[in-house]
């Protein structure tokens, strides 16, 4: 046992050396790289392959219209240097070959000849697959912070559901006027831009989401519901859809609810006497997410049937044989109708600063 003792000192010295003999054979082991995202822009190092975006305003003038008034036109503007300040070269790659061979094309028809067979010299999104025009656009999305950077591990990128699904890079006008509204508008908010315009959506966000996740769509009919269909909030301000690390990709930081504290910022404390299931499991314990028959989206109609889910052993069920928990007073009796509800006493049940029976 001795002979196996040996001081601290050198215990470090022969970690420090295993740790810089396994650093130097790292070499040798195969890695797992992260997929190399191949710049249309940059596949001609030759500025003067670049001829403008006007030039494709001639065969695309739709297209070109439409894309002038998107913000991804707007980087040709921006005094930094970017990938999207070439317009539609940024993911179509150099048109200048492409210009010449349409080109020749043309005037060979035009005089009744037969075209000539050129390569059109364009990278074209046609039979691209959703990961492939997925990489394109995170040629500049993927170092936007937190909101682009985790697509890679969400969902929709593990079920082939690629940017071009929900986003139009070509910004065509959305049809719906308000941000998100399934409903009958005003004429004074029609000429209101929305989200859905600024983000280059297809379709109104809860319309696209819906799309897909339609198992929802009565939640958000019921009686008791986040206003989602009337436009009040999207999805996103609960939801990242580009990914992220929680379940089901919620925004979620520093804390199990942080999302809904965004909006019931009351409830967030901190409080001198916590309620332990707020902080441990979180608003979902007794809340619905997304609708409810039941007033504020309890999971249960009636209060005091959610609250002895937990709390079994504090009340007193029926008479004396059937006393519950020892030292519960005589008002406990939830047998009696008048004494279900407890949140006439225990009012502040989120937390309190007061008192730790939550008490007003």
């Amino acid at each position: 046992m001795n002979r196996l003792r040996m001081p601290i000192k050198a215990w470090l010295l022969v970690a420090w050396i295993a740790g810089g003999l396994l650093i130097i054979g790292a070499g040798s082991f195969s890695t797992v790289a992260e997929p190399e995202i191949a710049s249309a822009a940059s596949a001609s190092q030759n500025p003067d392959d670049y001829i403008g975006s006007e030039a494709c305003s001639a065969c695309h003038l739709e297209a070109f219209e439409s894309f002038h008034q998107t913000a991804h036109a707007k980087m040709s503007e921006s005094k930094f240097e970017t990938d999207m300040s070439r317009g539609c070269e940024s993911c179509h790659g150099p048109g200048k070959e492409h210009v010449l061979c349409m080109s020749q094309r043309k005037e060979a028809m035009d005089q009744g000849l037969e075209p000539p067979a050129c390569d059109p010299k364009i990278h074209s999104f046609k039979d691209a697959s959703a990961i492939e025009i997925s990489d394109t656009c995170l040629q500049c999305h993927a170092n936007m912070g937190e909101e682009h950077g985790n697509y890679r591990r969400g969902e929709h990128w593990r079920n082939d559901v690629g940017c071009v699904d929900c986003h139009d890079p070509h910004g065509t006008p959305v049809r719906d006027d308000r941000v998100g509204s399934q409903t009958l508008i005003g004429a004074a908010t029609e000429h209101k831009p929305d989200w859905s315009v600024k983000a280059m959506l297809k379709h109104t966000e809860p319309r696209l989401c819906l799309q897909c996740h339609n198992e929802i769509r009565s939640q958000f009919t019921m009686p008791f519901r986040h206003k989602v269909l009337e436009g009040t909030i999207d999805c996103s301000d609960c939801h990242n859809p580009h990914g992220g690390f929680e379940l089901r990709q919620t925004r979620l930081t520093n804390g199990t609810d942080q999302v809904c504290m965004k909006c019931h910022t009351d409830k967030q404390g901190p409080f001198a006497f916590e309620h332990a299931p707020l902080r441990i499991e979180g608003c979902t314990a007794c809340h619905f997410s997304h609708g409810s028959a039941n007033p504020r989206m309890l999971k249960r109609a009636d209060v005091f049937a959610l609250c002895v889910e937990c709390h079994s052993d504090a009340h007193a069920i029926g008479a004396p044989e059937s006393p519950g928990a020892p030292g519960t007073p005589s008002f406990h009796n939830l047998a009696l109708e008048k004494y279900r509800n407890c949140t006439t006493c225990h009012v502040t049940v989120h937390g309190s600063m007061s008192h730790p029976l939550f008490f007003r």
